[in-house]
């Protein structure tokens, strides 16, 4: 019950924020202050149900080191994002034709905050996090990457294979990267610094959706495998390979760090959900 009380509360907030940001039609200011505000209500929204339905503190959402983990987390998914166009560059997939917009790099930062936010307190905030306290590590890890990439099938210029890549790539980097800390910080920053290098940084779609210019102007070409066609980057195999990279560090460090939740048993889930 208490995943769809969750769930509720943190999607209604998400949607109503989403339409509200998208209705603002890229206007600069009220895109950068809708999606910052979204982002905002969001986690006061996600540590009020949670506190609420578990009677805990919410230590995924701790403000000590807060701002730190964000900041690595940006600053991740700047590089990783950066190494993936170099080498999508240097087969001739992309090519910066001049300067784009800081306009629209500015309400790209705004979009890019709610997006991380909100997707990261769905999926791994309670997604992740739930199915794997009754199911374990490893299975909450597929199943919400495949929810991630199913997610992304209603995108503009979505195709199965892109969803594919969102779930292998981003799904698993993702909840491998909450799994390795236990903290919602690294995850949304890691996430937003992707997104943020993407469209802000090196012009490209985001996910098949529709953005305004970044700061660069640049084009992509060649085969779809390597630029990842119309939706962008994300279904590039050099992205794939990232991700999956980056996911198999965080899988190794969540294993160290002692952080791998085992699947329970029929009976233990049962008693636990007796107990609640």
């Amino acid at each position: 019950m208490r995943l769809v009380k969750q769930l509720i509360v943190v999607a209604i907030v998400a949607l109503a924020g989403g339409q509200a940001v998208a209705a603002a039609n890229w206007n600069t200011p009220l895109t950068l202050i809708l999606g910052l505000g979204t982002a905002v209500l969001a986690l006061l929204a996600y540590r009020w149900v949670v506190g609420r339905t578990e009677k805990r503190p919410v230590t995924e959402l701790a403000r000590k080191g807060a701002a730190g983990a964000l900041g690595r987390g940006a600053l991740l998914g700047i590089g990783m994002f950066a190494a993936v166009i170099a080498n999508i560059a240097f087969l001739g997939g992309y090519e910066v034709v001049g300067w784009g917009s800081a306009a629209g790099a500015i309400a790209l930062f705004g979009f890019s905050a709610a997006a991380a936010v909100t997707e990261e307190l769905l999926f791994r905030g309670i997604l992740f996090r739930i199915t794997e306290g009754r199911f374990g590590t490893w299975i909450a890890l597929v199943f919400t990457s495949l929810l991630f990439g199913t997610s992304h099938l209603f995108n503009a210029h979505a195709t199965l294979w892109g969803a594919i890549a969102i779930a292998i790539e981003a799904g698993g980097m993702l909840g491998a990267a909450y799994a390795a800390t236990r903290s919602l910080w690294l995850p949304i920053g890691l996430h937003f610094g992707w997104n943020f290098a993407e469209g802000a940084i090196f012009g490209t779609q985001v996910s098949g959706s529709n953005t305004p210019q970044g700061l660069l102007d640049s084009a992509m070409s060649g085969p779809t495998l390597l630029s990842g066609g119309d939706f962008g980057p994300e279904a590039s195999i050099y992205t794939v390979l990232a991700g999956t990279i980056a996911t198999i560090v965080f899988m190794w460090l969540a294993r160290r760090r002692g952080h791998i939740v085992p699947r329970r048993r029929a009976g233990e889930v049962a008693a636990a959900t007796v107990v609640r």
